[in-house]
This record gives structure tokens, sequence and C-alpha cells, in this order.
């Protein structure tokens, strides 16, 4: 399928064939008829990705601020590194269109095949021939409506919240500053509520356009005397603000028309300096629009779709789409006189050469369009340019293709000659065709099943979200594949139970988790020098792990277990490793995580089956520019200290020796061993009670922290 892209590293607008999307469950499949192109927030990302390495800096400072403190924690190099491959990941443009469903994922009751349906999102309704998208960013469309008048649902959807902010009451007077497409849906919406609407700006055309929709309209310059001729030198019981500049100019006019007690709602991006007396002396009520209405920003309710109850949340954003499109069914809001250009999406390069002013027109609503292709729409597309491997061991498929595969995994992977890269599936098939490309694998694709059945392939790679983990694993060993997983193994005790039942029927295929600190060269040093040890150790592992927001993905138990499920699990293997074998219990205590914390301030003690014990403290409240990692062994009359993972000291007999060099957590060592197992047949590179008692050791964890007492690991 075509898809439009903007390349943040370059700058370069294009459009490029991706694999069609699959849907997951709570997700529709939407065929796209029209797609409207922002000519706010599109046009700043596409000028922002034209601008210099440091124009781009010097926009976002607050990203270079976090870039330096990673540099000093990490070191320059492997920050480097991490920047460009954020930067050299294409962004998906987008965020309104409408439709046909094709397609439906499990729980999608209430759609069906074949259903007229408006989009809304960022990452979901993107100007691409296809789109994927969860139920409460999908609208059911009125006959009457047709798909490019659908495609401004979300631009309608983000001028009636900033509408319902103000408040307004059946014949008020209202005035909306900007008749760019927000205030002229804006005051629209206004005249079918009833209110006395007077809409201002500094173009005479844009004017003219609002006198053609039946509304009262004045120029910047008459404003403030049109204004108080309006409402009787009262003044304005709203004033809405849809302009678009850096200028305060809005905020200023805002408060000298505005009556006693008003209210101003900013829709628009707009200067924020405000003039206090005129504020003051009006006691003026300000407020910041957020998007289309509550919902947005709520994974629970945009990704999860779980609804508000409307009795305590009456117009959440899906509530204000099904009012905008019905609206347009009603002829209360019309968007065709809008509309001042339209592009096929092959040719959609054009619609942002007109939106950043490259193209010297005139313009208002920009829409592509994607016209029937006869062309045979697949959900992989081959890179003919590959030349295959054939003498290599590994017969690799990749299930994911995020930033750590792209920044750390698949780097690792094509730098090892026994690595043949094949096939490469992410479900919205934008990363998988980026990453196939840059890697050269020989096709990439957006079905998980396209990778595991294919013949050609003797060995997958999981790179996906944590709840997928364990699923995936076991459809891969039943396929008779090798499996690589990166932590966790599982987020839960029935998925861990289901891969050792696999395991136990399958044990032709090999598991390995991503547990790499095992492999880094320091860990295997200090292994090495307690490997003949006759007494048990004490190791105590100090992690500054950072806070992570309690919203994060990663913080929810059933999307990603939770921080110590998925990333302490780690630290728990590294001292796994250390002694030999997996943990038999755990006291753990947490912080109290007063309305902040996610059970992300832990201690934990470990005991294992020789009398040694492990100490793992993770932690979320401590400053970021600090080292993350340190580990400190007592063993036998000698003391290590394994710094992050660029420096390990040891001391024994009053000697003191230290080894020290670029950071290496073991990635390349453990791909290494991961082949080599392949390719001797022997065993696998992490012993699978290591790999089971770990994962049990998560889970008995967090049971301690909730229990207060301590937890067998069985």
């Amino acid at each position: 399928m075509k898809q439009l892209l903007q390349h943040i590293k370059n700058g370069k607008t294009v459009v490029e064939d991706i694999p069609i999307p699959a849907p997951r469950e709570g997700q529709a499949l939407v065929k796209v008829s029209a797609s409207l192109v922002s000519a706010g927030t599109e046009r700043m990302v596409v000028e922002f990705a034209e601008k210099s390495y440091l124009g781009k800096a010097r926009s976002r400072p607050d990203l270079v601020k976090q870039t330096l403190d990673k540099a000093k924690r990490e070191g320059v190099m492997p920050t480097v590194n991490a920047v460009f491959n954020r930067l050299d990941q294409p962004m998906a443009l987008g965020y309104s269109t409408a439709g046909t469903i094709v397609a439906l994922g499990k729980n999608m009751q209430g759609f069906k095949i074949g259903q007229r349906v408006a989009c809304a999102g960022g990452g979901y309704a993107t100007h691409a021939e296809y789109n994927v998208l969860p139920r409460n960013l999908l609208t059911p469309l009125p006959k009457n409506v047709d798909f490019e008048s659908a495609a401004f649902t979300t631009l309608g959807a983000i001028s009636l919240h900033g509408f319902r902010l103000a408040e307004p009451q059946l014949g008020e007077n209202v005035a909306v500053i900007g008749l760019g497409l927000l205030g002229l849906l804006t005051i629209q919406l206004a005249a079918a509520a009833g209110c006395r609407v007077l809409g201002i700006d500094i173009d005479p055309k844009r004017v003219k356009l609002a006198s053609s929709l039946n509304l009262q309209a004045v120029t910047r310059k008459g404003a403030e005397s049109a204004a108080a001729a309006f409402t009787a030198n009262r003044g304005f019981d709203s004033v809405i603000i849809c302009a678009d500049t850096p200028s305060n100019d809005p905020v200023e006019l805002a408060g000298v028309i505005a009556r006693d007690r008003a209210k101003v709602v900013a829709t628009g991006a707009v200067g924020l300096n405000f003039p206090r007396k005129v504020y003051y002396e009006k006691e003026i009520s300000f407020i910041n629009s957020r998007s289309y209405g509550p919902g947005r920003y709520d994974s629970n309710y945009e990704e999860n779709g779980h609804d508000y109850p409307i009795g305590y949340v009456r117009w959440t954003e899906g509530r204000n789409f099904q009012a905008v499109v019905d609206l347009m069914a009603s002829g209360k809001l019309k968007v065709e006189p809008l509309i001042s250009h339209r592009f096929d999406i092959e040719d959609g390069v054009k619609a942002y050469e007109v939106i950043t002013g490259k193209r010297k027109e005139p313009f208002l609503g920009v829409l592509l369009t994607y016209p029937e292709r006869k062309t045979k729409e697949e959900r992989n597309v081959e890179f003919s340019s590959v030349v295959r491997n054939q003498s290599s061991i590994v017969k690799l498929g990749v299930l994911g293709a995020g930033l750590f595969a792209n920044s750390t995994l698949l780097p690792v992977i094509k730098n090892n000659k026994d690595f043949e890269l094949v096939g490469i599936a992410s479900s919205g098939g934008l990363h998988a065709q980026h990453s196939g490309k840059k890697f050269g694998f020989q096709y990439a694709t957006s079905s998980e099943d396209d990778i595991i059945n294919d013949k050609n392939i003797n060995t997958v790679a999981i790179l996906t979200r944590h709840d997928t983990h364990a699923d995936l694993v076991v459809k891969a060993l039943k396929a008779g594949k090798n499996v690589f997983v990166e932590k966790p193994l599982a987020i839960n005790s029935s998925q861990l139970s289901a891969i050792s039942k696999q395991l136990k029927t399958n044990n032709q295929s090999l598991l390995t988790v991503g547990f790499n600190r095992r492999f880094s060269p320091l860990a295997q040093n200090l292994k090495s020098q307690i490997l003949n040890r006759n007494e048990p150790l004490h190791a105590h592992y100090r992690v500054n792990a950072g806070f992570i927001p309690a919203n994060h993905w990663t913080q929810d138990p059933a999307i990603g277990g939770g921080r110590i499920i998925g990333e302490a699990c780690h630290f728990i293997d590294l001292i796994t490793f250390l002694v030999g074998a997996a943990p038999v219990s755990v006291t753990a205590h947490a912080l109290p995580n007063n309305g902040k914390y996610c059970e992300d301030n832990v201690s934990m003690t470990f005991t294992f089956p020789d009398g040694s014990i492990g100490v793992v403290d993770y932690l979320a409240n401590g400053d970021k520019s600090m080292p993350k990692e340190r580990l400190e062994v007592f063993c036998g009359g000698m003391v290590a200290v394994l710094d992050d993972y660029v420096s390990l000291t040891t001391v024994k007999d009053g000697r003191k020796t230290a080894q020290s060099g670029a950071q290496d957590k073991g990635w390349r060592a453990e791909m290494a061993a991961f082949a080599e197992s392949i390719k001797s047949g022997v065993r696998a590179p992490i012993p699978y009670e290591q790999l089971i008692g770990v994962t049990k050791s998560t889970f008995a964890a967090v049971e301690s922290i909730r229990s207060g007492d301590p937890a067998e690991i069985k």
C-alpha cells in the first residue's frame, strides 16, 4: 500500500510502499478514501524535520538536556548512536481520515465489515491506503456524509471540544479569533448552538469565506470597534482563539473584547504572554484546550477501548466525533466550501509543498484521496536487492521493529555472519518496512504468521511488547523454530506454565531470553574469578532505574507486567549467573507509591540453594544523570565492583586489579552464543532452569511486596 512518511533525519517527505497492517484484538482495518492534512500540526513536523541538526537542537532544548545527561551516564558514542537511531525512524503523518472497514479483530462488537467510518488519532488515522484503528477512534458515518466531509471529523472534534470548554449558553455572544480551518468550523458550531458569533481574521479572504457561510466576520483592523457594536459594549461572554501564530496579539485582543469574568479558550497555537492588567481587572478565565476531548492521551481509552460512563463524562472524544458527523448530516456544519486542494496519495508530497509555502498558493482544507487501484495489495514488501546468504547457520525472522530492535539488537545481528536476515514483521507494517530495508532483510510484513510459518526461517527473534512474548514463544516453538525472546519471558504464571509445557514436548528447538548482561565481558571476567569458590557469595545490585510515569505501558500489569517483572529480571539473572542457580526465596519491600510511583522503588533479597544472598535495589526515585547500575560482590576474601559495565575492580589479598573500557552490556556476545548453540545443537546458551527460575523470581518478588511476607520460589 502507499503511505506518506516524514523522515526526521534528512527532512524528506516521501510516499513509500508499506505492508498492509493487520488488525489485532479490539481493532479494525480500514481502507481509506480521504484524509485531511493538518496545516498546523503536520506543517510543524515537516518544518522541524527540514531543520539542520543544530536547528533541531535549538528548537528542542529539553531533548538536548536529556541527550547530555545520557552522554554523561553512558558515554558519547552510545548516546550518539541512540540519537541517530531515533532520528532515523520515519514518522507516519496524518490524524484525520475516513474510509470503509475491510477486516475486524476480535471483540469489535458494534462494527461490521463494509461499514463506513470516520477515523482519528496520530499514529492511527495516517495518510495511508489502509489504517488499523482501535474502536474508540472509529465513528460510524450517517448515509448522507461523504468521505471527504468525514475526513474533517477529527479537526471538527478539536473545534467542538474548545467550544465546550467555554461553556456558552443559548443566546450568548461568542468571538472566534482566527478563521483558518479550526476557526471556520468553530463559528459554525457556535451558530448551531444558538450563540451570536463574530469571526475575526487578518485575511480579508477568510472573512469573505465566513460571510459566504452566512456568518458575521470582520478583519483584525476593525475588530475592537466591531466587537463593541456587536455586544452593545458589554463584551463577549466567550472568546475562542483559533489562530496559529507565535504572536501575542490574539491573546491581547481577546482580553480587550471579552466581558467582565468572561472565558477565553485557546485551541490554536498562539503566544501566551498575557497582558496582566486587562485579564486581572476583568478576572478573565483562560483555558488551553487539549485536543479532541476527554479520552485523549489516555491509553486505556484510546488503545484499550475502555469508555468513560456517560453519566460521569458526557462528551468524550468519541462522542465529540459522533456529534460532529451528526452536525454534518443535518447540514449545520458545512465543510465542502473549506476544501481548497485535493491530491492523490501518490502525489501527497505536493500537499506539504502547499502547506509549508513552497508552492505559493493560498490554501485552507487540503485533502488526500485514495482512488481504487488495480495492483494487488500485499501484506509484505520484498527487497529485491538483498543478496541471500546460503551458508548462514541461522535463518532469522524477526517479530517487532521498534526502537530497541533498530538501535541495539539488529545492528549486532547484521554484523554476525552466522545470521541470514530473512523476514521482519511489525503489526503496522511501517517499522518493518523501514528496518527491513535498512538492515538487509529479504522481505517485510505485517503478519507474524508469515514469519512463523516461513519454511526458510529456522529461528525467530521476538522483540514485541511484553504481553505478547509468551504466546509468540509457544507458537514459534510449536512451528519447530529456535526462539530468542527479549525479556521478560512471561508476565504471569499461566503464560510461563504454557512455555514450560511446550519446552517439555519440543526438545528439538532452542529457547533463550535476552538476559544479555551475563554475556558482557566484564560479567564473564567476574564469573571466572569466583568459578571455583568454596563458600556462598553475597551480591548487591543497585539500579538507578529512573522515573517512568504511572500511565506508561510498561507499568500496566496486563501489558508491560510492571517494572519488576519487565526489567528487574535482568539484575536477578546476573546474580543467578554468578551463583550458578536460580533463587529459592525472596523477601521484598517497596517504598510507598504516594500517587507517583508503581512499586518501582523496591529492595529485594534473594536466597540461593548454596546459601548465597543476592540483594537487588531497584529505584525510580533517583537522578538519571547518575550511572544506572552498580554491582558489589563479596566472596572468599575478595570484593568485586562492577560499575555500569564500564569498569570492573577486584580486591583480594590486598591486591587491586581494574579493567575498564567502553560500555558493553553483552548483546554481541549473547547473539554469538545463541548462534553457536544452534550450530552445535548441544545446549541452550542459558540453562532453562535459570530462565524459568528467574522469571518465577520476579513473580514471587511482586507477591512478597504485596503480602509483606517472604515468598518461596517453586
